[in-house]
């Protein structure tokens, strides 16, 4: 298998599953998160697509979040920045694609991937997807994924999971935070709501479901200023000896 990859599957009843992959838990290098930007983007311009489906592999890992083989490798700030936008890109690309998306969250969910479930329009999980905002305790901080979260379960509870970096938050909380609609005992149960629901949307006036995305997502409109200069944050701060540190530390266990 491929260290990593971004699929598309479209069904005769106008259902885009976009999947993604990565050797190492589902983590995301530039490439693969530029490649799911893409993606999304050019779902949201197909008019054969009606609805959105966005999953990762395996089983009890959504998403481990950014990639630390490439974190360690960014040496200057134009670097660190242009990683950073990568996440933003999926975050905007999620934002204005005019289809309705639905995430499927089968496993845990760290720091970018907690932002990715946040910047879909209806979240489904397991039991088993509990969530971490990891970024303070690298030495940096959720500040491209922080508006997502934030628009999501609310500043009280995004900054309790900044904040707490090590902590993982079950999903039960998730739930009841906003992130997530439903929670399952498992990927079955799961499975078979969100092809429910897909099928139901894709069945549903575009026109309507258009006109509510752009209703939900109301007020933020100067996204694509403010995570780049969220970016340029982080893209600052992955270079100072403590990030170095913490990120060295954790690849040496």
């Amino acid at each position: 298998m491929s260290k990593g990859n971004v699929t598309i599957e479209t069904n005769d009843q106008g259902v885009a599953t976009v999947e993604f992959f990565h050797s190492m838990s589902n983590s995301l290098p530039g490439e693969i998160l530029s490649k799911l930007a893409n993606t999304i983007s050019d779902a949201g311009k197909n008019n054969k697509i009606k609805v959105i489906i966005l999953k990762s592999s395996g089983d009890r890992t959504f998403c481990a979040g950014a990639s630390f083989e490439e974190l360690s490798s960014i040496s200057n700030f134009e670097e660190g920045k242009k990683f950073f936008l990568g996440f933003a890109n999926v975050i905007n690309a999620a934002r204005e694609c005019p289809k309705l998306i639905i995430g499927r969250i089968q496993g845990k969910a760290v720091g970018g991937g907690v932002g990715m479930a946040s910047a879909v329009d209806y979240c489904i999980a397991t039991k088993y997807a509990s969530v971490k905002l990891s970024e303070l305790a690298l030495g940096i901080g959720p500040f491209v994924v922080g508006p997502a979260v934030e628009r999501k379960i609310g500043t009280s509870a995004m900054s309790t999971m900044a904040i707490n970096a090590t902590k993982w938050y079950t999903a039960d909380w998730a739930k009841n935070k906003g992130l997530y609609a439903e929670v399952f005992e498992n990927s079955n149960d799961m499975d078979e709501h969100i092809e429910t629901l897909s099928l139901q949307l894709a069945h549903s006036n575009p026109e309507a479901t258009t006109a509510l995305k752009k209703i939900f997502w109301e007020g933020t409109e100067n996204w694509g200023q403010l995570l780049d200069e969220r970016a340029a944050i982080s893209g600052k701060l992955i270079l100072s000896k403590y990030s170095r540190e913490a990120i060295n530390a954790i690849k040496n266990k």
